[in-house]
């Protein structure tokens, strides 16, 4: 089932992820172009999906990019990760984006993308 903010299960979890690009606008627009809906792999998105991700967002200012992860509510982060990271086609996406990433080639998106801390909601 897709997710939309109009049916989402009561209760969720929301991960807030960052990480930085290489600093080359020409390697930054094909990231962004990599992510365009049909540019990214089926198996991508499918395992995301399988490891109880709802949605995901991600947003770029300059080099940095910001990741919005809302999962189901039992999601248990470094479990679904290191499942993520076995699914089809996981490893060659990770090196494929790599290219456009301030990392290295075998990083897993765990490795990537680090965890913010949340120090502010509006109730």
């Amino acid at each position: 089932m897709e997710y939309n903010e109009t049916n989402y299960p009561p209760h969720f979890k929301r991960y807030c992820k960052t990480l930085t690009l290489q600093d080359d606008a020409t390697l930054i627009e094909q990231y962004k172009q990599a992510h365009a809906p049909s540019a990214v792999w089926p198996e991508i998105n499918q395992g995301l999906r399988e490891v109880g991700v709802l949605k995901m967002e991600i947003y770029l200012l300059g080099r940095q990019l910001f990741m919005i992860m809302d999962t189901v509510a039992d999601f248990d982060h470094e479990q679904a990760m290191t499942t993520l990271a076995a699914k089809p086609r996981q490893a060659e996406w990770e090196a494929y984006v790599a290219q456009f990433q301030k990392t290295t080639a075998t990083s897993t998106a765990n490795e990537k993308w680090q965890l913010l801390e949340r120090i502010y909601t509006l109730e």
